[in-house]
């Protein structure tokens, strides 16, 4: 997978452009950083999110798997003149050790198998803080919908909704799926995809940090 990314990753430009994922807005008006924020970029491919997140005022810890993304992304954070502690390695082997207030994927946790699925989940939750955020987007399968050009080895399809099952446990902020055109390959194709927010609960409120009435319908 990695050997994939880093020859992607060293085209010019940016395989994935450097404009955030449109969910990144919404997760400043759910916990914006009024106060020192820790954010992990899980699966950071060449910094566009992480850097967004870094120049929005949040303390970014941002990994990938292939050391040219990495490289890219510690580029792109100095060309905007901002901090990101980045490192390059694999989402399956790697645990959090310490806690942050949100984590971050989108177009990543297909690479998790199945049965490696719940234990991920567990530690990713016992290492959010209280009132933090699971910010995750994830590819589903859909039996109208061909495989993608640029799909890769090991790649692992998730079903619909559920991403929702592992977060039974959480306020589920924001779920949404969508249906939307790539051209990533230079050939048109289509994916199905996920995209969720989930607060952990807090021994006072039962779910919402003191963030106050963001409306997001």
């Amino acid at each position: 997978m990695s050997n994939l990314y880093d020859d992607r990753y060293r085209r010019p430009g940016y395989y994935w452009g450097k404009a955030p994922s449109q969910i990144c807005c919404r997760i400043l008006q759910l916990l914006p950083p009024d106060r020192p924020l820790r954010l992990l970029d899980i699966g950071c491919g060449e910094g566009r999110n992480a850097v967004f997140f870094a120049r929005n005022g949040y303390l970014v810890t941002a990994f990938d798997t292939s050391l040219t993304g990495v490289e890219k992304t510690r580029q792109l954070a100095d060309e905007a003149g901002v901090p990101v502690d980045v490192f390059a390695c694999d989402i399956n082997s790697y645990r959090l050790t310490k806690p942050f207030d949100i984590l971050f994927s989108t177009g990543v946790l297909q690479y998790v198998p199945e049965e490696r699925r719940q234990d991920l989940f567990e530690n990713y939750k016992d290492h959010t803080s209280e009132g933090g955020l699971n910010v995750f987007s994830v590819f589903v399968k859909k039996p109208f919908i061909e495989r993608a050009p640029d799909a890769e080895e090991p790649s692992h399809e998730w079903l619909s909704g559920e991403l929702l099952t592992c977060y039974h446990d959480c306020e589920i902020e924001f779920f949404t799926e969508e249906i939307f055109d790539c051209n990533s390959s230079g050939v048109p194709h289509r994916h199905a995809v996920n995209r969720m927010i989930a607060r952990k609960a807090t021994q006072e409120t039962g779910g919402r940090s003191d963030t106050g009435d963001e409306g997001n319908t």
